[in-house]
């Protein structure tokens, strides 16, 4: 008589206290990259904010007619960035180079060589920890399928070792792998959409202050021609 089948527990505990050494250690890194992701995706999201606040209020003091060399003082003390950092950098140029000789067309050019580097840091301090995002995105589902891998061929093991296709045998070994697939997906979406939303973030913002910086450049040009 074929005996009655045996409940089989197969909550997330259970699954991860019976796995196999292997899969628990890709279930837990799995884990731990999806938590520093969503740390990533949460500190990206309030820096953005807070770039785009200070953005848009620096470009409203700076267009409202107040003098260059007084907003440079008033900035000038401050640890600045995004693109009152900019402002600051070819200001600092612009007025170091008055101070030892008259301005000329190789001080604009210095100016524009100025800010296309603070715009290249400006742009790097956006980008950093977005390499993560991309590398989990990419390479969590197969560390995922690996795990899957793993846990069917301990299920095919103990099937073969008790020569029994009973449900209670096959289940766990079958759960721990679809769970691990789980995981490197849960982990993967989240890290691909982000890293493609904060990348298009930081090309517009990069966009905004290089147009910044051109228009920068000529209000300096304009000043130039009339030391001339």
């Amino acid at each position: 008589m074929t005996p009655p089948d045996v409940a089989v527990d197969l909550s997330i505990w259970e699954l991860f206290r019976n796995a196999h050494l292997v899969v628990k250690i890709v279930i837990i890194g799995l884990l731990a990259a999806s938590v520093w992701c969503w740390a990533i995706i949460l500190e990206k999201f309030f820096l953005f904010a807070r770039t785009r606040r200070e953005t848009d209020k620096f470009e409203q003091v700076f267009w409202s007619g107040q003098s260059l060399v007084e907003l440079y003082q008033a900035l000038n003390q401050r640890r600045n960035t995004s693109m009152a950092a900019l402002f600051v950098a070819g200001m600092r140029e612009w007025l170091r180079s008055s101070e030892t000789s008259k301005p000329s067309a190789g001080t604009q050019l210095r100016v524009q060589k100025v800010m296309d580097v603070a715009i290249s840091r400006e742009v790097e301090r956006l980008e950093r920890r977005l390499t993560f995002l991309a590398t989990v995105g990419s390479t969590a589902p197969f560390v995922g399928l690996f795990g899957t891998v793993w846990g069917i061929m301990t299920s095919f093991q103990a099937i073969a070792v008790s020569k029994n296709t009973n449900l209670a045998v096959v289940a766990p070994g079958i759960a721990e792998a679809l769970f691990a697939t789980a995981l490197g997906l849960l982990a993967a979406i989240p890290a691909v959409i982000f890293y493609n939303k904060f990348n298009s973030e930081v090309a517009r913002h990069a966009g905004r202050l290089e147009g910044f910086a051109d228009e920068f450049a000529a209000i300096l040009s304009r000043q130039l021609d009339k030391t001339l």
